[in-house]
């Protein structure tokens, strides 16, 4: 294990030398240039002895690394805002063609108007491709979470496409000291792929091509259940890494300071993190409010949350991103899981970070102040200034 001062860019490109990619291939696009930057020089040098394959778009960056999974490669490649959302016909084809491909998303706003920090409204508009989509909040969890997702995506009993997605410029470009582990170490942990339902050249083979609707719905539900055991398969790699490189990460999602709390706010990425220390504040005056953290958002930790929900009155959900649906799209979703439960807590969504606005411990404090209230919220946007005359055109 080696010590490093590396961005989260660098721990995307560090740990998919580590993983032995075999086939990359991407399309620069601010703030993810870097990550493909460093894999180039790891791939010049020998270091990494890849095939990376030049394209003139993320579109043909995507198939070319699913035709490559299609023939049993280890594949990776990384894009951010505009560019995933080219990839977005691809993403279907790879999740349905079963190829476990690692794609490292670093989570930007999306345009008009133009706008280069920190967002999940790229991946949280892909959230029903297939893909499984893990939420790191530090540059060593962005790093350790690339070599689990490979390890998860290439296990027979998922074979499903990975997104690794990290906050733009938060993790993207800000370094902080990453453990490494040695060669070694990963080769233990991530052996070589074992292909299976691969193209094999000279031999007569179908992938993708045409069905009727009576197995057209037979490939849906076995990728379905694919997704259904990621939960399980997951929790078993996160326990070998953790017994290997001594990090966890709590599961699916991380709990903080939620026994006997009134009211939980639920995060996703790098505002965890502050929100932590908000919590630790409140509950030194004596408020009894606590942090669960979704680390992975596909498949939803519906169980986790609804046993979340058995134990406290109040949930809050902070969302990054916006939609036109009744709340933001990862309260829409703990919603959804708690509808069924013998026990519902009063529910909040907020809207906060959008477009890279900081979440600072203000607007987070002012969270837990609305949950701690009698009446709930509904959907808040919370970090807006006064409102003001803004031209739509020019």
């Amino acid at each position: 294990m080696t010590r490093l001062v590396l961005s989260g860019n660098y721990a995307q490109s560090y740990a998919a030398r580590l993983a032995r990619v075999q086939v990359i291939s991407a399309y620069p696009i601010t703030p993810q240039t870097t990550i493909v930057e460093q894999l180039a020089k790891f791939v010049s040098s020998g270091e990494l002895p890849a095939q990376f394959i030049k394209v003139e778009s993320e579109h043909s960056a995507l198939q070319v690394c699913v035709s490559a999974a299609a023939l049993g490669a280890r594949t990776y490649t990384a894009t951010s805002s505009q560019g995933l959302l080219l990839m977005h016909e691809l993403l279907h084809w790879a999740s349905g063609m079963r190829t476990p491909i690692v794609m490292g998303v670093v989570s930007r706003s999306v345009g008009p108007p133009w706008s280069l920090d920190a967002d999940h409204t790229d991946t949280m508009s892909q959230r029903d491709t297939g893909w499984v989509q893990i939420y790191p909040e530090s540059n060593q969890e962005v790093l350790d979470s690339v070599l689990e997702a490979f390890r998860l995506a290439e296990d027979l009993a998922i074979r499903l496409p990975v997104m690794v997605a990290e906050d733009a410029f938060y993790l993207s470009h800000t370094v902080e000291p990453v453990e490494v582990p040695s060669q070694a170490q990963v080769d233990a942990f991530l052996p070589p792929r074992v292909p299976k339902g691969t193209l094999v050249p000279g031999k007569a083979t179908r992938l993708g091509s045409y069905v009727g609707p009576a197995d057209y719905v037979r490939f849906r539900r076995e990728q379905a259940r694919a997704m259904e055991r990621v939960p399980e398969t997951l929790a078993a790699i996160e326990e070998d890494y953790g017994r290997r490189m001594g990090r966890t990460y709590g599961g699916l999602v991380q709990e903080y300071r939620t026994e006997g709390a009134d009211a939980v706010l639920l995060t996703m990425g790098t505002a965890s993190t502050t929100a932590r220390a908000v919590v630790d504040e409140l509950r030194s005056e004596g408020k009894r409010v606590g942090l669960a953290r979704i680390r992975v958002f596909r498949p939803f930790p519906a169980k986790e949350v609804r046993d979340l929900a058995s134990r406290v009155d109040r949930l809050g959900v902070m969302d990054r991103s916006w939609t036109f649906g009744q709340m933001g799209s990862a309260a829409t979703e703990v919603a959804a899981a708690i509808q069924s439960s013998p026990r519902r807590p009063r529910l909040s969504s907020f809207l906060a970070g959008v477009g890279g606005r900081d979440v600072g411990t203000a607007l987070l404090r002012e969270m837990f102040r609305d949950l701690l209230s009698k009446e709930p919220s509904g959907l808040r946007w919370l970090d807006m200034d006064p409102p003001k005359e803004v031209p739509l055109h020019g």
